[in-house]
């Protein structure tokens, strides 16, 4: 079968999971639009719209077999999630298993996807267009010109970046990795 979140709707998963009903399909399909746009890996989207959506907290095993998921796509999903702070694990009496939940709290994943996704390329982006200056500068005429002026456009957008970003962490109130 092909890897695919959204199995039909009356389908059980590979073994004999209950399929996904109508608002956990279309709930699935905002998070895996939304992961397009921010350059995300549909699995991960696929994984946290199950959570966000599950009444109550899901072992590693489920999603993988109600999503259609490899244990090492979801793993790896799995792991970016909590890395993030998107997931979390629960305890669950009476059963071995680690289960897991969505974090919803939007500030905090906002501030968290900022901090590991965007600001630290504007960290280290400094030395980057340093040499990227310099080989422009070699270049001849117009072609010089044209890169060198680019180049400054790009200093410009780091260094307001660089000055925007910890700003809107701070509203965000996730100073610190919280």
């Amino acid at each position: 079968m092909k890897r695919n979140a959204v199995l039909p709707l009356d389908a059980p998963g590979r073994n004999g999971s209950a399929p996904l009903n109508p608002v956990e399909v279309e709930t699935i399909h905002l998070f895996v639009q939304l992961s397009r746009a921010l350059g995300q890996p549909p699995s991960v989207a696929e994984i946290y719209g199950l959570l966000f959506i599950s009444p109550h907290p899901l072992p590693q095993d489920e999603f993988i077999d109600r999503l259609n998921l490899s244990k090492g796509s979801a793993s790896q999903g799995l792991r970016y999630l909590l890395d993030l702070g998107a997931a979390r694990t629960v305890y669950v009496a009476g059963d071995r298993r680690v289960h897991y939940e969505a974090v919803a709290e939007l500030r905090n994943l906002a501030g968290r996807f900022l901090r590991q996704q965007v600001f630290h390329y504007f960290e280290d982006s400094g030395e980057r267009l340093d040499r990227i200056a310099g080989a422009a500068g070699k270049l001849s005429g117009p072609e010089r010109d044209h890169a060198l002026a680019r180049v400054k456009m790009l200093k410009s957008w780091s260094k307001n970046a660089r000055r925007v970003l910890p700003l809107l962490l701070a509203l965000l109130g996730s100073r610190n990795g919280k």
